[in-house]
């Protein structure tokens, strides 16, 4: 079963922009950002492993970025407590939003990527209109005790993760909030891709498996080390695996089923692996450590496959 997961090293990205915070791949996954300690944010093609660009403005490390659904633009965040909006093809600061009262840890469009909406250590929740000419958040989320570290928005849900231990819900149809308690500090949080459920990620060492509906867990997943970092999870491109990185250098993966891990990549990192990134439709996968972003693919792929893609 674990042939057709991501574990051949097949490109590796020297981003030159200091330790790489997150790295990101866009929607259709030709492209992605690595968000780098050196207040950089880059675009890449990493089938090729060719830089495009380089957007600079940050005035701190950037830590968290995305694409919009036509590639037009892009979002980030960072140290400096602000969300940028960027146009692709010049490079330039299309906005720079301030509001946060600390460090901007996450960030990401909704569906038509026409709001911004951003997750701080001020432990808030910002949306910010991109169409609208003012400066000023069009909503704020306060209902969490502690920084926010992770957020993922649908076409009326968004799903955030704090360190106060809770994943929070909010469904925009009929305005209503639902939490569900891990205990300890959650570091990231998704949607698996047919919505059904909620993928967690905490500083026990544990990843979860929650109903989205009534929170019910379904599954637990466990043997990589997470304690004290933010170490992020995602699911496969088929949703049958579920992924992490680890503080020890590796990533895992694992059945979503029987819970079973069925493979992981040793050393993939000199140390944690905090950021990974999946590509929407094919068996590939991004992760970042250090200065670094690698590409892995299934063992059985070739250059051929490259040329064809």
């Amino acid at each position: 079963m674990s042939e057709s997961l991501p574990t051949k090293l097949v490109k590796i990205l020297d981003c030159k922009q200091g330790a790489v915070r997150a790295v990101r791949f866009n929607v259709d996954g030709n492209y992605c950002l690595s968000c780098g300690s050196d207040k950089s944010l880059k675009l890449w093609n990493p089938k090729r492993g060719l830089l495009l660009k380089t957007y600079s403005g940050h005035g701190y490390e950037v830590l968290d970025a995305r694409a919009s659904i036509d590639n037009g633009h892009l979002c980030s965040c960072g140290g400096d407590k602000t969300v940028v909006l960027w146009d692709v093809a010049s490079g330039k600061m299309m906005r720079k939003y301030r509001g946060h009262a600390g460090r901007v840890n996450c960030v990401c469009f909704n569906e038509e990527s026409t709001i911004i909406f951003s997750g701080s250590i001020d432990a808030t929740v910002k949306s910010w209109d991109c169409r609208s000419r003012k400066f000023d958040p069009v909503q704020t989320l306060e209902e969490a005790q502690d920084s926010i570290t992770s957020i993922q928005v649908t076409d009326h849900e968004i799903l955030t993760g704090s360190v106060d231990g809770k994943v929070r819900r909010y469904d925009l149809r009929n305005g209503k909030m639902h939490s569900d308690c891990i205990s300890k500090p959650v570091t990231c949080v998704c949607f698996t891709k047919d919505g059904q459920c909620m993928l967690v990620s905490s500083q026990d060492s544990t990843l979860r498996l929650l109903d989205k509906d009534n929170g019910e867990l379904l599954g637990e997943y466990q043997g990589h080390v997470n304690l004290d970092y933010r170490i992020e999870c995602c699911m496969n491109e088929t949703d049958t695996h579920v992924v992490s990185g680890s503080e020890d250098g590796r990533i895992c993966f694992w059945d979503l089923v029987e819970g079973s891990m069925t493979s992981t990549i040793e050393k993939a990192g000199k140390n944690a692996i905090p950021s990974l990134s999946y590509h929407p439709e094919e068996p590939c996968l991004l992760s970042a450590s250090e200065g670094l972003v690698k590409v892995w693919r299934p063992q059985s792929y070739t250059e051929e496959d490259e040329q064809i893609g």
